[in-house]
């Protein structure tokens, strides 16, 4: 790619107008010219009024254009063609090796912390951990506790450990490929705090997603069975023999997935179970105890 760019913003005002003529979504131009060429939407808002201003780009109009045209023509997401991810408040890696941070998972982590406040913390888990977003924000907020990101994925994993090690490079966390609990079998009763946001859309859904998520994020994340609880139904599964008695559990499902998840988590034995909204007010998060009497 080419260097910086300063213009006019008059000129780039005129630039933007054309290329969003050429399709997509106004809020994904101007996401692209913030995080790629490092115009806030703030600065932005401020050259619609005095387009007389100045502006330095960190990319030249034609690399910015560039990338607005194979976001365009192959609905590549426009984070993985810059490679970076705005989350909580963070800027994580991403690529096409795990699924990119969303925001309601932001509110996951904000729950589970919540949850916890005033407990002792042993030891914590990330199920399902992708690019180790989660167990990124939990290694910050507890850097001195041992914690555990779980993935099937290599090629995930290799993500969550770039990020970890930018980002929380103060933490005491630990990688481990594996299927959910397995790999934490030498600690099972002692994880004081396990957060998943696993796979939980229907097989027959996956054909009908955008195709920016549907074309270029990794199915193994994403696809949950026919009925989409097919992992959720692994991890409750395990969940009072692997967290410590009085420890905590937090997934996150699909938005009409709350009743049979609380569901399970009842059939597995665990206690304090209830639901918890999104940002829109959905049901999207369920949260569960195991009792302080050993396992039945």
């Amino acid at each position: 790619m080419t260097t910086a760019q300063q213009l006019e913003g008059a000129s780039l005002l005129n630039w933007r107008r054309r290329q969003l003529q050429r399709g997509g979504r106004r809020v994904d131009f101007d996401w692209l010219l913030d995080l790629a060429g490092g115009l806030s939407w703030s600065s932005l808002q401020r050259l619609l009024v005095e387009p007389q201003r100045t502006v330095q780009l960190k990319l030249s109009l034609k690399d910015l254009e560039q990338i607005w045209g194979h976001h365009l023509d192959q609905a590549i997401p426009l984070q993985h063609l810059v490679g970076r991810c705005p989350w909580r408040d963070l800027e994580l890696a991403v690529s096409a090796a795990a699924l990119i941070p969303r925001q309601e998972t932001e509110v996951l982590v904000d729950l589970a912390l919540e949850t916890i406040a005033g407990m002792s913390i042993e030891r914590w888990a990330d199920l399902g951990t992708g690019s180790g977003a989660i167990a990124v924000a939990l290694s910050r907020a507890m850097s001195a506790t041992p914690g555990h990101a779980v993935d099937l994925s290599p090629d995930a994993l290799a993500l969550a450990r770039t990020n970890l090690e930018a980002l929380a490079p103060e933490g005491e966390w630990h990688l481990h490929q594996g299927r959910w609990w397995e790999p934490l079998e030498p600690w099972w009763g002692h994880i004081n705090l396990v957060v998943c946001n696993p796979p939980y859309i229907p097989s027959d859904l996956i054909l009908n997603l955008d195709p920016v998520v549907r074309d270029h994020e990794p199915h193994l994340a994403l696809a949950g069975g026919i009925d989409g609880l097919q992992a959720i139904r692994e991890v409750v599964a395990g969940a009072c023999r692997a967290l410590a008695p009085g420890g905590w559990i937090l997934i996150e499902h699909h938005h009409d997935q709350s009743a049979p998840v609380l569901n399970l988590l009842n059939q597995a034995g665990l206690s304090s179970i209830r639901a918890a909204r999104d940002l829109e007010g959905v049901n999207r998060f369920a949260l569960a105890r195991r009792s302080l009497s050993p396992c039945s």
